[in-house]
C-alpha cells in the first residue's frame, strides 16, 4: 500500500473506531441486562416466562417499524447529531425500568403492560443506531477494509457482556433508597448512554471532507478512493431507495440475519436464567454467562481479518452460521452444566462473527442513499427474530419445563440461515476494481 493510505487508515481507525466502540457497548448493554433484572424483575413484578419473553421481543417490533425512516434521518441530518438523538432518548428510557411499579400505580396499567409498552419504546428510541454505524463506517472505510472494523465495532457485544455480565450480577446484590438489585441495574447502566450522547456532538466528523484531523493529502486520497468504489458500483447497477428496499440480496441478506438473530436474541435473554440453573449465586452467574463471549470476541477478529484476506464472503458466513447451530442445538441436548457452557462458547463464535462477515456483502453493491435504506432494511427485517426468538423461548420454558426445545429450534433456525448464505452472489471484483493489488495482502 501507498504511505498515504497507511498512515489515514490508521488515524482514522484510532480516531473513530474506539469511540464507536464505547457507544456500541452501552447501547447492547442497555439492550440487553433486563436478562441479568429478570433473576429478580420477574418475582418483583409478578411476570410470567412467557410475559418476560414478550416483553424482551416488543422491543424489535418498534425497531423494525422505525429503522429505514431513522437512516434516512441520519443520512439528512448527519451522524454526529442524529447518533447523539439516539442515545440519549434510549438512555432515559432504560433507567425508567427501574420505575415500573411506580409507573403501573400511576397510570392504572399492571406490571405486566408497563413492562411491554417500556421495552417497545426502549425499541423505537434505539432504532437506527447499529445499521446507522454500519453505514457511517461506508463512509470512511474502503471496501476492502469493512469486514475487519465491523468486527472490531461489534467487539462491543463481546466485550460488554465479558465486562457487564459481572457488573449486572453483583449490582444485582444492591439496594437501598427503596430500590432492589434490579431497579439499580437499570438505573446506573442507563447513566453511560446519556453522558456519551453529549460525546457524540464534540466528538465525531460527519464526512471525510470535514476532517481538520486528517492532512489535505489524506483527505484527497480517502475521499478519492471512496469516490472511485462508489461510481464503481453505480457503473455496475443502479440503485433507488425502492429497488435496494426490494432486491432479492438485500432479502436473502435479512433472511440470513433472521435466522442469526433468532438464535442470537433468543439465548442471551435467558443465558442469565440458564447459567443460574447450574446452581451458583449472581455473581457467580454474571462470572460464567461472560465465559461464552471471550471465545465470541476472537473467533469475530479470526474470522474478519479471514474474510478481508479472502474476500470469501459468504463461505465464512456459512461456516459461522453452522458453528452456532451446532452450539445451541447441542446445548439443549445435554445436560451436564460444563457441556451446556462449552456448547454455549461454540455458538457464540459463530453469533458474534457472523455480523462483521455478513455486513461487507451488501455494502458491497450499495451506495449513498440507497446504503442507508438497505443496510437498514436487512437490520430490521432481521431483527424481527428478536422478537420471535426470546418469545418462543419463553413459551417453550413455560410448556416444557425446560430450555432443550427452544434450543434445538433456534439452533435450526442457524442452521437454515447458514444454508441461504451460500446461495448469495457476491462480486468480488466490485471490492477490488479500485482497489490496488497490493492492499489485499494487507
Amino acid at each position: 500500500m501507498e504511505a498515504v493510505e497507511k498512515t489515514t487508515i490508521s488515524k482514522v481507525m484510532w480516531r473513530l473506531m474506539p469511540f464507536l466502540f464505547v457507544c456500541y457497548f452501552v447501547a447492547y448493554l442497555d439492550r440487553v441486562n433486563v436478562g441479568f433484572a429478570k433473576l429478580q424483575m420477574n418475582a418483583a413484578l409478578g411476570l410470567s416466562e412467557a410475559a418476560y419473553g414478550l416483553g424482551a421481543g416488543l422491543f424489535f417490533i418498534s425497531y423494525f417499524l422505525l429503522e429505514v425512516p431513522s437512516n434516512l434521518a441520519l443520512d439528512r441530518f448527519g451522524a454526529r447529531l442524529w447518533i447523539a438523538r439516539i442515545m440519549f432518548s434510549w438512555g432515559l428510557v432504560s433507567g425508567m425500568f427501574a420505575f415500573i411499579g411506580p409507573i403501573s400505580a400511576m397510570t392504572g396499567l399492571s406490571n405486566e403492560w408497563v413492562f411491554y409498552s417500556l421495552r417497545f419504546i426502549l425499541g423505537a428510541a434505539e432504532a437506527g443506531f447499529f445499521p446507522g454505524i454500519i453505514f457511517y463506517l461506508t463512509l470512511w472505510f474502503p471496501s476492502v477494509y469493512r469486514a475487519r472494523v465491523v468486527a472490531l465495532f461489534m467487539l462491543a457485544i463481546p466485550f460488554s457482556s465479558i465486562v457487564g455480565a459481572p457488573v449486572s450480577g453483583a449490582l444485582l446484590n444492591l439496594s437501598g433508597g427503596g430500590l432492589d438489585g434490579w431497579q439499580w441495574l437499570f438505573i446506573i447502566e442507563a447513566i453511560p448512554s446519556i453522558l456519551m450522547a453529549f460525546g457524540v456532538v464534540f466528538y465525531l466528523t460527519d464526512r471525510p471532507a470535514q476532517a481538520r484531523w486528517l492532512t489535505d493529502p489524506e483527505r484527497t486520497w480517502l475521499q478519492g478512493r471512496l469516490d472511485a468504489e462508489s461510481r464503481q458500483k453505480q457503473a455496475a447497477e443502479h440503485f433507488g431507495i425502492g429497488k435496494a428496499l426490494s432486491d432479492p440480496r438485500v432479502l436473502a441478506c435479512a433472511f440470513v440475519y433472521f435466522c442469526l438473530n433468532a438464535a442470537s436474541y433468543g439465548v442471551a435473554f435467558f443465558l442469565p436464567t440458564i447459567v443460574k440453573g447450574f446452581g451458583v449465586s449472581n455473581f457467580q452467574t454474571g462470572l460464567l454467562a461472560a465465559v461464552p463471549f471471550i471465545f465470541g470476541a476472537v473467533g469475530m477478529v479470526l474470522l474478519g481479518r479471514n474474510s478481508d484476506r479472502t474476500l470469501k464472503r459468504r463461505e465464512h458466513v456459512c461456516f459461522a452460521m453452522i458453528l452456532a447451530a451446532v452450539g445451541v442445538a447441542g446445548a439443549g441436548l445435554v445436560s451436564s452444566p460444563y457441556l451446556v457452557l462449552g456448547l454455549l462458547c461454540l455458538s457464540q463464535i459463530g453469533v458474534s462473527a457472523t455480523p462483521p462477515l455478513l455486513w461487507p456483502i451488501p455494502s458491497a453493491f450499495l451506495t449513498g442513499t440507497s446504503a442507508a435504506a438497505g443496510i437498514a432494511a436487512i437490520n430490521a427485517l432481521g431483527n424481527l427474530s428478536g422478537f420471535a426468538g426470546p418469545y418462543m423461548m419463553g413459551y417453550l420454558r413455560d410448556a416444557t419445563g425446560d430450555f432443550t426445545a427452544g434450543l434445538l429450534l433456534l439452533g435450526g433456525c442457524a442452521l437454515v440461515g447458514g444454508l441461504v448464505a451460500m446461495t448469495l452472489r457476491v462480486s468480488t471484483h466490485l471490492e477490488t476494481a479500485a482497489t490496488p493489488k497490493e492492499a489485499l495482502a494487507h
